[in-house]
């Protein structure tokens, strides 16, 4: 048995006080988790009240900082993001064959949110209920349900699904293939498939018999819908031996299906973004303000304070201690918002050419500067930059957003990888369409304007803006131009 023995061991350990940690905490919080905090505050400590106010911040309609009311540019851009989609989601055949993927769907009606507050799995187990399952075959199908992604895919494998099942019930892997069947044709149809190619065969199997270009349609399906992902039609054509107009009928048919059969019962709803900070313009100067949200308006119940200054013992110990977290909670959101008004304000600083002329014009800006400046730890600016808005004549903007790295210039200085992004942007939209530019003649126009940015970093931000390479671009070009000549084929002939 070994010896026991004390020992008396001096260390230094950094600890932070309680005042600090919940500072800390209250920094990196955004509104709403800031709201919620505060709520839970006033409901834990008698000694805390808000301040006595016609209204509540957001509880007018009136109210420009309400929750519902965002600032009328916010919903504006909102609302010309929601038409643009709309109008993306019902274009013709041709463009949706040249701009959309298997990954995005093959759809041509735009695809409307279930707005009730059933959920897919719930819709599913609710017509398992009905559904003459025995016990077994009922418990295969929650394994199932249960098993299922948001768009309503199955990720689980038939192995993972017996595993789950067993020890209460021993099945083999015809018995779960059957009833996964069985729930592919429970609405929405085509539910609990195992890839985008499995789910338009389970939809296309249901269609009535007569439909034209079904037949052809689950051969692609079956067959060739890789050379559907990669829009090559000509290969199409010249392996499934099909004539062309038979084949964009199939084609037109497969596109009308949903490969993501539980987007339907999405139930996430659309969030509107409220500014924590304003930035606006008056006599060539910029102002900052904070959302009057980000002060609550807190203050001491009078009522407790005079009870503690007459009470003693247990109450006058309990009264103290929840006196001193209420300071302590006062003075942590006083101390926020005076950080988040002083980064915002260096923000701004910083970046008055974007504010006037945009993306182009963006400085380089890192956390250490708006730190050094502040005369804070940079662990400080990233946290007041987590997750909060500045709403600014331009648009809302998340605080991270006016941070980015850089790009040397031919004259020794720097400039803004965003402003990079947005030059090459411009280059990209006025390229020749027949001939697109390669990543290394974009890196030579950059040099041309003084910007020194190797092929490799062209690439780089090129595939950040969502855009292909030029061999990637010729052939789209080249499938757009097929797919306009078969369209005024089709239409001559008609």
């Amino acid at each position: 048995m070994a010896d026991q023995s004390l020992q008396l061991r001096l260390t230094q350990k950094l600890a932070l006080a309680p005042q600090l940690q919940q500072a800390i905490r209250l920094l990196q919080l955004n509104r709403i988790e800031l709201r919620e905090y505060i709520q839970e505050a006033l409901d834990a400590n008698p000694l805390l009240e808000r301040g006595e106010a016609d209204t509540e911040p957001g509880d007018s309609l009136d109210d420009p900082f309400s929750e519902g009311a965002a600032d009328g540019k916010t919903e504006q851009a909102e609302n010309d993001h929601s038409e643009s989609e709309d109008w993306e989601r019902e274009i013709a055949l041709d463009e949706q064959w040249q701009e959309r993927g298997m990954g995005e769907g093959f759809n041509a009606e735009p695809q409307l949110a279930d707005e009730s507050d059933q959920t897919l799995r719930e819709h599913l187990l609710w017509q398992i209920n009905l559904s003459h399952f025995s016990q077994v075959d009922a418990a295969i199908a929650a394994a199932i349900v249960f098993g299922l992604d948001e768009d309503g895919m199955l990720e689980d494998s038939i192995d993972d699904i017996r595993a789950g099942l067993a020890p209460d019930y021993l099945v083999d892997e015809p018995e779960v293939l059957a009833v996964l069947h069985r729930i592919q044709r429970m609405e929405p149809v085509g539910v609990a498939s195992r890839d985008a190619a499995e789910c338009i065969r389970v939809q296309l199997s249901v269609l009535p018999s007569d439909t034209p270009g079904r037949e052809l349609a689950l051969r692609i399906a079956r067959d060739y819908l890789d050379l559907v992902a990669q829009h090559d039609l000509e290969e199409l054509q010249r392996q499934s031996g099909a004539k062309k107009e038979a084949l964009l009928d199939a084609l037109q048919l497969i596109q009308s299906l949903e490969p993501r059969p539980g987007s339907r019962y999405d139930n996430r709803r659309d969030e509107f973004i409220v500014p924590d900070v304003y930035v606006t313009r008056v006599d060539d100067e910029w102002r900052i303000s904070l959302n009057p949200e980000n002060d609550p308006g807190l203050r001491l119940n009078n009522f407790y304070i005079d009870l503690l200054r007459k009470s003693g013992g247990k109450d006058a110990e309990y009264l103290k201690g929840r006196l001193q977290e209420a300071r302590w909670l006062m003075s942590s959101i006083e101390m926020r918002n005076r950080t988040l008004m002083n980064v915002a304000q260096c923000i701004v600083e910083h970046q008055q050419d974007f504010l006037e002329k945009g993306e182009i014009a963006m400085q380089p800006l890192v956390l250490r500067q708006v730190a050094e400046q502040i005369n804070v730890h940079e662990s400080t600016v990233s946290r007041a930059t987590n997750k909060k808005y500045m709403l600014t004549p331009r648009g809302i903007y998340e605080l991270k957003y006016f941070f980015s790295s850089y790009v040397q210039t031919e004259s020794g200085g720097t400039i803004s990888a965003t402003a990079v992004k947005a030059r090459l942007q411009m280059l990209l939209d006025n390229e020749p369409a027949s001939s697109p530019l390669s990543d290394q003649e974009l890196s030579r126009l950059l040099r041309q304007v003084g910007i020194r940015a190797a092929r490799r970093t062209v690439a780089k931000y090129r595939e950040t803006l969502g855009i292909g390479s030029s061999a990637e671009r010729r052939r789209e070009y080249r499938r757009k131009t097929a797919i306009q000549k078969s369209a005024a084929f089709r239409q001559t002939y008609n």
